[in-house]
């Protein structure tokens, strides 16, 4: 398999491991915030941008094809101890293929990301759906597990991921890898 920009950027920033497990992208996911700027893995966005839900566009090509768009902060509440990984900041069920997000049935509402301490990865990750209505709510965000609900569902492994980086409005400097 052939690793593709996006793959090895997931892989960097240790979102494949820590939230999800190594997968083929599939079909198309364009998550946009404000001015319709779409970001791209390891974007560096503020708590201003993103304080209404993103526009989200899905591809594929058939309409009976069904989606889920979990996004979560895998370093909540900070990066050093984050015990409340993962905190689920939105899940949206039940979108169309070749549509939006908002198409879909938003089953936990967005959350604006505010972290207080440290850069904190925003992850989306989109998983194919059985079927429509198979997918339903968790009790609680804090300490949500993406991995699980997908098992949980029958999700399989998901389809597209993109991560943004944020950290509190006065934060300065970029999250720092380790190689």
């Amino acid at each position: 398999m052939a690793k593709t920009r996006d793959q090895d950027a997931l892989v960097v920033a240790r979102v494949i491991g820590d939230v999800i497990e190594p997968f083929t992208k599939s079909v198309s996911l364009r998550m946009t915030y404000i001015n319709n700027r779409e970001f791209t893995n390891g974007s560096e966005l503020k708590p201003s941008h993103v304080v209404h839900r993103p526009r989200v566009e899905i591809g594929g090509d058939d309409l009976r094809n069904f989606y889920t768009l979990v996004m979560v902060d895998p370093d909540a509440p900070n990066p050093s101890e984050p015990n409340l990984k993962e905190y689920l900041h939105w899940l949206v069920t039940d979108i169309p293929a070749t549509t939006g997000a908002s198409f879909g049935q938003e089953i936990v509402s967005y959350e604006s990301p505010r972290p207080a301490m440290g850069i904190h990865r925003f992850v989306s990750v989109l998983y194919r759906q059985l079927g429509r209505k198979t997918v339903y709510a968790p009790e609680w965000r804090q300490n949500f597990n993406t991995g699980k609900f997908a098992e949980n569902y029958n999700l399989g492994s998901p389809v597209a991921a993109v991560y943004f980086n944020c950290q509190r409005e006065a934060g300065c400097g970029g999250r720092r890898t380790i190689m």
